[in-house]
């Protein structure tokens, strides 16, 4: 890590050397899942895989959470650099898999190793700014790294559709091999640290093999809770009995094991563990709402899909702002964990005050509310990640920047599955037959509405409308759960 006496001229001389590199590289693994989303219709009729449409998503989001503690501990031991230029290797041998794949099967397996890919540059990445900047800091440097991010949310649908239009899915994939070339020669000349433990570093073979025991069932379990049926639950049970025992199992080996790939005692720090826990649910809540929010707006809002577009721009933008805001406000006076526990604080009034008043609010207003909550989010994103960096320490940078970003991945696909649960259960208690237009709804689209007699789109409107209520301050209470937690991190402040 950089020495924390550095000028400010020197900070920004070394955030320079490495950032170059390292931004086409955070672009590309944002970018991954978002160019892609526009896709899948098409990716559905081209493959016929209808039904089995979600693997996609899946498939990328079992293999990123493997990857970050994969990724964070080889970096620690042998150098991130050396680890980056092999993840975006990795990234560029998905991409051609999936763009050249003869069937639904070969591109799962492109999915996964896009996933594997894309969770090693996420951690990496955050870890090399970690090594380039002292930790209060980091925080100065935070628009640029935002930037890349927001870059990757907005221009990754418009791009995905744009190449599915004129060229077709396949182009969408493609269209990744060139950025990761250009990334490629960019990443070389980061400057790196060397590896800790490189010369006695033994790899956690049986660690990696349980984690993704876990991990995959777990997630898979969720993806079959979030069908909704009575049909998916045998599976959803089975599987997280078998990812409950692959857990029992995986922190058995990790208590035992010279270089565990989760470090328990890291894991096990107040200040780390409640950081995760915390981001876990503001990340849940933030990516939940986000996956339910186009159905809200166009079947009880009456909003057009371009019209919801727009409605979900400042979603995008406060959480930028939130996240600059944060970070400057911690150079400038080292304060850090106070602006999560406020930040989460106003979050959670925002969603709650959506679903208690939101039937009172015009579109404007409700967009203004939506992007108040993101403002929100967004000033516990650079405060967890720099908290967790801090309490890892230098030698262990690699495996504290893994935990946040398997606590997001996990966080986000646990609270969608619940809010999911919270919504289905609402509709389910009023009017099965309303719950049940509901389940087409999620799997097949909004474009199910407009084949609905209008008793019946009425009918899924009211019912939706109590549903949504619940979701909404299900999300609220993650973020003000978030908030508490916030609260009781040990390390308040950055030196």
């Amino acid at each position: 890590m950089a020495e924390p006496r550095m000028t400010p001229a020197e900070m920004r001389a070394a955030f320079f050397r490495s950032f170059p590199g390292i931004a086409p590289a955070i672009i590309l693994s944002a970018i991954d899942q978002t160019i892609t989303a526009t896709a899948l219709p098409a990716i559905a009729g081209a493959l016929g895989a209808v039904e089995n449409l979600s693997w996609v998503v899946v498939a990328y989001l079992v293999a990123a959470t493997i990857a970050a503690p994969v990724f964070g501990r080889l970096g620690d031991a042998f150098g991130r650099q050396r680890l980056l230029l092999a993840a975006l290797g990795l990234a560029a041998c998905g991409a051609a898999i999936s763009a050249t794949a003869p069937s639904f099967g070969v591109l799962i397996l492109g999915r996964l190793v896009q996933g594997f890919a894309g969770g090693g540059l996420a951690t990496l990445s955050m870890a090399l700014i970690g090594e380039a900047v002292p930790p209060r800091e980091r925080g100065r440097f935070q628009a640029w790294i935002v930037a890349c991010f927001t870059t990757a949310s907005c221009l990754g649908p418009l791009a995905g559709g744009w190449l599915t239009e004129h060229f077709g899915w396949r182009a969408v994939f493609g269209a990744l091999l060139p950025w990761a070339a250009l990334a490629f020669p960019l990443a070389l000349r980061i400057p790196s640290l060397p590896g800790s433990r490189a010369g006695g570093f033994r790899f956690d073979l049986p660690g990696l093999l349980l984690f993704g025991a876990f991990v995959g069932p777990a997630l898979l379990a969720l993806s079959y809770a979030q069908r909704l049926t009575v049909a998916a639950l045998p599976a959803a049970l089975g599987l997280a009995l078998v990812a409950a025992v692959a857990l029992r199992l995986l922190l058995r080996q990790e208590r035992r094991a010279r270089d565990p790939l989760l470090p328990l005692a890291l894991l096990a720090e107040p200040t780390i563990l409640r950081c995760n826990l915390l981001t876990a649910c503001a990340h849940g809540a933030l990516v939940s709402v986000l996956t339910f929010l186009p159905v809200f707006l166009q079947s009880v809002r009456g909003a057009t899909p371009a019209g919801s577009g727009l409605l979900m721009l400042p979603l995008s933008a406060g959480g930028a702002i939130g996240g600059l805001f944060a970070g400057a406000m911690m150079t400038r006076t080292g304060v850090a964990m106070p602006l999560a526990r406020w930040g989460l604080a106003i979050a959670a009034l925002a969603l709650s005050a959506i679903a208690l008043l939101g039937a009172h609010m015009g579109d404007g207003v409700m967009a203004a509310v939506f992007g108040l909550a993101s403002v929100g989010f967004g000033c516990s994103y650079p405060v967890t990640q720099i908290m967790v960096q801090v309490a890892g320490g230098p030698a262990r940078l690699g495996a504290a920047a893994a935990s946040v970003q398997y606590a997001r991945t996990l966080g986000a696909a646990t609270a969608t599955a619940v809010l999911g649960a919270l919504l289905f259960g609402t509709l389910a208690a009023g009017d099965a037959e309303v719950a049940g237009l509901f389940a087409r709804l999620v799997r097949q689209g909004p474009g199910l509405l407009a084949e609905l007699p209008a008793a019946a789109r009425l009918a899924l409107h009211d019912g939706l409308e109590a549903a949504f209520r619940t979701a909404f301050l299900g999300a609220a209470a993650l973020a003000g759960l978030g908030s508490w937690l916030a609260g009781r991190v040990p390390m308040q402040r950055l030196g």
